[in-house]
């Protein structure tokens, strides 16, 4: 298997790892975290998609694809963190100030996990973070310490695929999931 991991400006293949069966189903499309609450909360239906639709041809785009050839088979959503509710989020601390990004949701297809795919996606997100210049790169999973986490949770990761990853826990969160408390990871870029 060879992944190739890409900024996510194909807007079909962002649709098939984070959009909904029904063009019309109100579901997440990775955005309760890049968009304010309150925007978030008045989009119904079609309308999350038709943004989606706007932020892949921004730049940069909301994430980076992973392909198994012509594959889609994962999303992570990397950004610059002052564009996403982390910069206003009070149960995930700021360690600084400066214009780091945040990675917040990791995805792979059923059939393609637990190969490996997470690890690449997140090492496309750095490559994507410090591609625009960023100083550092956030993430915040949850600290399991190896218990299982619930699929329809382990979008956020785990401490140790972000340890594996070059991070290291710079804070504790008050933010819990499935559970189990969320850490502050970071890797320096500079």
């Amino acid at each position: 298997m060879g992944i190739e991991v890409r900024p996510a400006t194909v807007f079909d293949d962002v649709k098939t790892m984070v959009g909904p069966k029904r063009p019309d189903a109100n579901v997440c499309w990775c955005l309760s975290y890049r968009i304010p609450s309150k925007q978030n909360l008045a989009l119904h239906g079609t309308e999350r998609g038709d943004l989606v639709k706007r932020l892949v041809v921004q730049d940069p785009p909301p994430g980076v694809l992973a392909y198994d050839g012509d594959e889609v088979v994962g999303w992570a959503a990397v950004h610059p963190r002052a564009d996403t509710s982390f910069a206003t989020n009070r149960k995930i601390p700021h360690v600084e100030d400066a214009e780091v990004w945040s990675v917040w949701c990791i995805r792979v297809r059923p059939g393609y996990r637990g190969k490996g795919i997470s690890h690449h996606l997140l090492e496309g997100a750095v490559e994507m973070a410090r591609k625009y210049g960023a100083p550092a790169i956030e993430g915040y999973p949850v600290d399991n310490k190896g218990s299982k986490v619930d699929l329809t949770m382990a979008y956020v990761g785990t401490r140790k695929l972000f340890e594996r990853a070059g991070f290291t826990k710079v804070a504790d969160t008050t933010s819990v999931i499935n559970g189990f408390p969320r850490v502050l990871m970071r890797l320096d870029l500079t």
